[in-house]
């Protein structure tokens, strides 16, 4: 069932057009599994450009309907929301650099299709983070209830600020001053990151250089205890390299390099193995060559990212899964944190949550 399921939904927004195949029955395990992994207004975009929306079954419709009209509607909101904070920041004189929806979305990327958003992240300098904070604050943004020690691991051990949020509207602004934790394992240079970032025309903000874009994504997705979003990462990965490689002959070669700069040819690595291994994306053998990696540790990591990839929902649930998301809880925060500092973040949080649901029970 597990194979069967991931197999029915990758193809369904690989191909939207086999979607007029499909009985009621797999429609309704198809809209569930589409819903949990976010990817229902990808498919329903996909199927509308295909031109088949009118040939599915009638009770299939609205839901794909609703799903388009929620994509374009928080694609308008996200664009909205980024201007707001461009007002708030303009007056620093510093690059702001969009990061992964909102990025898509100002740039006029593929990415941005029928893609759903929660936030939106930006990229300042770290020396510069603390007038970004108070100018964010005179706009209407807060960091809302935080505890003492919440407050100390963001801005002693993260790459970001606690998520601050609008007290009008409700929308959240992350604001990163690198995309990885300073206590993780593999540390980028931000400054290199801005340097290299691209101003957007008629917008007072930055993207990050396509290469640096790709090499984030897969940073963000592969350093992720938790895949609730590990199949739409994916295709926003396929679509980022498909763009930029038909855009740029020298894209499959310059992206290697960039990422051994970056010191983050891992996440690249996997990002290179699981696009081929899931969506079928073609990667040249020359760049796969470029950050190859031991078989064994890749046999080693499908254990985890087979069945982890694959949505949270009974329909795809096994041991095997529970094994692998708990493997990839583990890892992420391995990732993220040294084994002292991690055992007594852990074993902190762990506490809490067996207080407070005794606290409940009393």
């Amino acid at each position: 069932m597990t194979q069967s399921c991931g197999k029915l939904l990758l193809d369904a927004v690989r191909t939207p057009a086999m979607a007029v195949t499909l009985d009621l029955r797999s429609w309704d395990d198809l809209l569930r599994l589409a819903r949990r992994a976010n990817l229902i207004s990808r498919l329903a975009e996909g199927i509308d450009q295909a031109g088949v929306l009118n040939k599915l079954p009638a009770p299939v419709r609205p839901h794909l309907i609703a799903a388009s009209a929620l994509a374009q509607h928080q694609r308008r909101a996200v664009i909205w929301e980024t201007r707001h904070i461009g007002t708030a920041l303009s007056a620093l004189g510093i690059p702001i650099v969009l990061l992964k929806g909102a990025a898509y979305s100002m740039a006029g990327l593929q990415a941005a299709t029928g893609r759903l958003y929660g936030d939106v992240d930006i990229l300042v300098p770290a020396t510069r983070i603390n007038e970004v904070e108070a100018a964010l604050m005179l706009h209407g943004w807060s960091a809302g209830h935080v505890d003492a020690y919440d407050n100390r691991y963001y801005r002693r051990w993260m790459h970001e600020l606690p998520p601050m949020v609008n007290i009008k509207r409700g929308t959240v602004v992350d604001v990163h001053h690198n995309i990885l934790p300073l206590t993780a394992r593999n540390h980028p240079s931000a400054e290199k990151l801005l340097a290299a970032s691209l101003a957007l025309p008629e917008a007072p903000f930055h993207v990050l250089s396509p290469c640096d874009m790709v090499i984030h994504c897969a940073t963000h997705l592969f350093h992720e205890g938790e895949l609730n979003n590990g199949l739409r990462d994916l295709f926003d990965l396929d679509a980022l390299v498909q763009e930029y490689a038909e855009n740029d002959a020298s894209f499959w070669t310059t992206l290697p390099e960039r990422a051994k700069e970056l010191d983050l040819e891992w996440p690249l690595r996997l990002a290179f193995r699981y696009l081929e291994r899931f969506l079928g994306t073609r990667i040249p053998e020359q760049a796969k060559t470029s950050v190859k990696q031991s078989p064994i540790l890749a046999s080693l990591r499908d254990v985890m990212y087979l069945p982890g990839f694959l949505p949270d929902h009974p329909l795809c649930s096994g041991y095997r899964s529970f094994l692998a998301r708990g493997l990839l809880y583990l890892r992420g925060h391995y990732l993220r944190m040294p084994l002292r500092l991690l055992a007594w973040h852990l074993g902190r949080k762990a506490f809490i949550r067996l207080y407070k649901n005794k606290s409940r029970s009393c």
